[in-house]
């Protein structure tokens, strides 16, 4: 299977701006690109100059583009191509649980607290609806399930702090919030789980009419590897192509800015390819507002 992927991202700044960037497909999936897929970045008000573009990777192994936005804004595009096996997520229903003992050092920071996933907040909550369950699969299972069922989605309820500690209480969000909540119930049940977003076209599921998007999903170790679960959709998915991993949102924002902006223009096209397709325009999204200095867009 062959995916097209990509995007088309406008940036409104009255005076230069440093921007910090997480666009890049993770580096566990470079191997698969059939297509180079390098950021073009450009300035609004002269589309024909490019910017210079540093590159580096984070502390969790992410790719990360720093440059400086122009006074007028940056125009930030890529597309790109990619193998894919076709195959949806793994389901492991005899995958077991590790004691916190057990665990890699490296991996006892994803047990922890983090901005957005307040495990003090809901350590009660999570042991009184899922310490009855068997540990491992099951119980991972069943957080999912709840968190599917707990929250209701709609892009009109998007806020870049709700954390999962109040999403749980208003019971609304969008697919951040429930990757938050299920990974701050794990973490809760001594199960590692981490914050995903990248890439998600609807391959294998019935059309979304809704403008394409980034999405966001979590992973836990079970039986010494990590599985993908996915609390917004609650059903294995094919065609996942991972962007960015990391405690929760604050740490894989697509964008940071350092300084004042507003998002103009946001296209993300993510389509199994049967025959050549172009970058489509996705009608605008309700998180179109300005962002303030150090304000981070994330998915």
């Amino acid at each position: 299977m062959q995916i097209r992927y990509g995007y088309r991202i406008e940036i409104v700044c009255d005076r230069p701006t440093a921007l910090v960037t997480m666009l890049d497909v993770h580096p566990s999936r470079r191997h698969d690109r059939l297509e180079p897929d390098e950021m073009h970045a450009t300035s609004l008000l002269d589309s024909g100059v490019p910017l210079p573009v540093d590159r580096h990777f984070d502390t969790f192994g992410n790719i990360c583009r720093r440059m400086v936005a122009p006074a007028g804004g940056v125009r930030l595009e890529a597309n790109g191509l990619i193998y894919d096996g076709g195959r949806p997520d793994v389901v492991a229903p005899s995958a077991r649980q590790q004691s916190p003992a057990e665990l890699p050092a490296d991996l006892m920071v994803f047990l922890l607290g983090s901005r957005y996933c307040e495990t003090d907040k809901l350590m009660d909550t999570a042991w009184n609806l899922f310490g009855h369950l068997e540990p491992g699969w099951s119980r991972a299972q069943a957080v999912v399930d709840f968190v599917h069922n707990h929250l209701t989605f709609g892009y009109a309820f998007a806020r870049s702090t709700r954390t999962a500690a109040e999403a749980f209480e208003e019971r609304i969000g969008v697919c951040r919030d429930f990757a938050h909540l299920a990974v701050a119930f794990c973490r809760c049940l001594n199960i590692p789980a981490r914050y995903c977003n990248g890439y998600l076209g609807d391959i294998g599921v019935p059309l979304n009419p809704a403008p394409m998007d980034f999405n966001a999903w979590f992973e836990v170790w079970l039986d010494g590897r990590w599985y993908t679960l996915d609390a917004r959709h609650n059903q294995p998915r094919i065609g996942r192509i991972v962007i960015a991993r990391g405690r929760d949102a604050t740490d894989v924002p697509m964008l940071n800015s350092f300084g004042s902006h507003m998002l103009q223009r946001f296209e993300v096209v993510t389509e199994e390819v049967f025959e050549e397709i172009s970058l489509r325009a996705s009608s605008p999204r309700p998180c179109l507002v300005p962002e303030q200095s150090g304000a981070h867009i994330a998915a």
